[in-house]
């Protein structure tokens, strides 16, 4: 009796704890469809919106533009939007509750989302965008949540974020053609191949007299670097990044990607461990201090303004300023031995778009301006002054280029998208620490190396993947 007895209290506890979960999930779906209720269609007059933008938009004039384009739009509504003047990265879950937060915010998915959970920003109505049938199903999953059994959206894509090879045309070798282009197909093999760009950046530093280099990039930021750990087999998290439970960045053969990070890091100088490069990036290029270097595509006017500085012509820089994909990466994950062939390089990126406060007093107001914001309009002319990859299919066949070849990659799975859950958050100190050391190894002699092993790079992963386990399931 005793065994019976213990059978169907344990059977209560867990119908008990079925129950509590499956009300706490309908409050949750109540809760966000009540937040999806605010959208009346009924315009709040006399609203003041603060917009949120990012700083590249702001110093480049477009959300000047954007603004003044609104309000003309919808002055008969005494709707006015203005600059919310604050940092791109406040944190609507701290601010909103007290008043401080914008009214619509703009940023990267894995900021974005790590709002539902605690209903601080509104679900959206997607389908009631023209942009709706204009974006991939890819780039909607970026702000997508599925709440007891029901499908929100909480943003609407923008812009498409992966990095991007910038080089200077103009400083390739003279005979780069005979000597630099092995296949044959009129591109140089350093801006098709890392081994080549390894080789060509070595020898650039050995010559430069620590003046000149050839690809140069900061460690600083893993998420332009976790991609040579997804390339050789590794992942951020497990079931296409929504469980985080599993953390596989030492997963497949991730140590040859921490091996890449290792080696690259040698034809830099130690600025690859600060943050100098990734600011001083602009000015470096500009100047011919380096030859190339990895960032996102919209801040290619950054560039372009560094290069006009320096007294460059707008033809000048329009024929030697290249934007392309990243290298592919040799397979044997040594950049010199390229017995194996090579792979595509599987980076790491993002879908930047708008999302709208819980917290604002002008729900319906807001949801109008990000339907203007994300108009064919006015994502082609982001793409003009921006140099942005758009979310929005037309736009970007139209502009062509590496808007097309971006999207295209996304579709093919070449382009991971940051996961869009707030665990994610827990990633980037780890996988920095990692990778400023790998590339401290490069400066390291003798009994100082601590990486001299494919080995030891595993274990350094099978740590960083335990620390993020930890900080998201531990000590928290």
């Amino acid at each position: 009796m005793s065994k019976n007895l213990s059978a169907v209290v344990a059977h209560i506890a867990i119908l008990l704890a079925v129950f509590i979960v499956c009300g706490l999930l309908s409050s949750v779906a109540a809760a966000t469809d009540a937040g999806a209720a605010k959208f009346t269609g009924e315009l709040e007059e006399n609203a003041t919106l603060r917009v949120l933008e990012n700083d590249t938009a702001i110093k480049q004039g477009y959300l000047a533009e954007l603004i003044a384009a609104f309000n003309e739009e919808y002055k008969d509504y005494h709707i006015t939007v203005q600059d919310a003047n604050m940092d791109q990265y406040t944190d609507l879950e701290n601010d909103g509750p007290y008043g401080y937060g914008p009214d619509v915010l703009y940023q990267a998915n894995d900021r974005i989302m790590r709002y539902p959970d605690g209903k601080h920003i509104l679900p959206l109505p997607a389908e009631e965008f023209d942009c709706y049938d204009k974006i991939s199903e890819k780039g909607w999953q970026a702000y997508r949540r599925t709440v007891a059994g029901q499908e929100y959206t909480f943003g609407i894509p923008v812009n498409v974020q992966g990095p991007l090879l910038y080089y200077r045309k103009d400083l390739l070798p003279e005979n780069w053609e005979s000597e630099w282009d092995d296949d044959g197909d009129g591109i140089p093999d350093m801006v098709e191949y890392w081994t080549d760009m390894y080789r060509f950046s070595k020898e650039i530093k050995e010559g430069g007299g620590g003046k000149k280099f050839g690809y140069m990039r900061s460690f600083l930021e893993p998420y332009f670097s976790v991609g040579y750990l997804y390339s050789y087999g590794g992942y951020t998290f497990g079931k296409g990044n929504t469980d985080p439970s599993d953390i596989g960045h030492s997963k497949g053969n991730a140590e040859l990607g921490a091996n890449i990070i290792r080696q690259l890091a040698t034809v830099m100088d130690q600025r690859c461990i600060d943050d100098s490069v990734t600011t001083g990036a602009y000015a470096a290029l500009a100047s011919g201090e380096f030859f190339a270097t990895i960032t996102t595509p919209d801040v290619y006017t950054m560039f372009v303004d560094e290069m006009k500085a320096k007294g460059y012509t707008e033809d000048f820089i329009a024929e030697n300023l290249v934007t392309t994909y990243i290298p592919k990466l040799p397979a044997s994950g040594n950049l010199e031995d390229e017995s194996q062939g090579f792979i595509e390089c599987n980076m790491m990126g993002g879908v930047q778009g708008y999302a709208i406060s819980s917290y604002t007093k002008y729900p319906n107001a807001a949801l109008a301006f990000v339907k203007f914001a994300t108009s064919y309009e006015m994502i082609k002319r982001r793409n003009e002054l921006l140099g942005i990859v758009p979310a929005r299919g037309d736009v970007a066949d139209e502009v062509g280029g590496l808007s097309e070849v971006i999207n295209n990659n996304l579709e093919a799975g070449n382009i991971t998208v940051m996961p869009s859950i707030k665990e994610n958050a827990q990633i980037w100190t780890p996988l920095q620490t990692l990778f400023q050391d790998l590339a401290k190894d490069a400066f390291r002699t003798g009994a100082e190396i601590k990486y001299a092993t494919l080995d030891s790079m595993k274990e350094a992963l099978q740590r960083v993947d335990q620390q993020i386990y930890d900080s998201i399931f531990t000590l928290q």
